[in-house]
């Protein structure tokens, strides 16, 4: 049952939304706040917050996804647009998901971050974790996935494995599903 956000969490999925400034982060809280949000279980103890756990679960996750930030008690606002990204995936790492659900990604990060995400997405794939990417990104797609999808109107219209996919496979499924490009 996966009807409220703590109860996904607890079964061990996690989405990224593709609107990280007004859905995935709080804007004028700082790094650390915004890293542990989808886990203050993994931070407190008898429903106190323990600073000291918090501070070195994001000193762990800035390093580990090389978040530039001065520190992390800088606000995420005044963060660039790869590195806010990095938070939001932090935040839902910390939670230790089996499944991770992100939505487009990359969207509105410069280049040099995208290929950070996507290593970021390789290491978690290795670690054995289950990654869903959706992007409209046609290149992206087949650079990153083992496995395409294409969806029309919520209703999976095609599948095929990223050996078989191509732009022209994509875009004739999605043709044939009626969606009109």
């Amino acid at each position: 049952d996966v009807s409220t956000v703590e109860r996904a969490i607890k079964s061990g999925l996690a989405y990224v939304t593709e609107d990280r400034k007004q859905l995935g982060l709080v804007l004028i809280n700082n790094v650390m706040h915004n890293n542990t949000l989808a886990n203050h279980k993994g931070i407190s103890k008898n429903f106190v917050i323990d600073e000291y756990t918090e501070r070195k679960a994001a000193n762990e996750y800035r390093q580990k996804l090389r978040i530039r930030t001065p520190s992390i008690y800088q606000d995420v606002v005044n963060l660039s647009g790869g590195n806010q990204q990095k938070v939001v995936l932090a935040k839902w790492l910390f939670a230790n998901p089996d499944v991770l659900i992100l939505d487009e990604p990359t969207r509105g990060i410069d280049v040099g971050a995208k290929y950070e995400i996507y290593s970021i997405v390789n290491d978690l794939v290795a670690a054995g974790k289950a990654v869903i990417f959706i992007s409209s990104e046609m290149p992206e797609l087949l650079g990153t996935c083992d496995r395409i999808y294409v969806m029309n109107e919520g209703a999976i219209v095609a599948e095929m494995p990223v050996a078989e996919a191509s732009q022209e496979n994509i875009m004739g499924a999605i043709m044939r599903s009626g969606e009109k490009v």
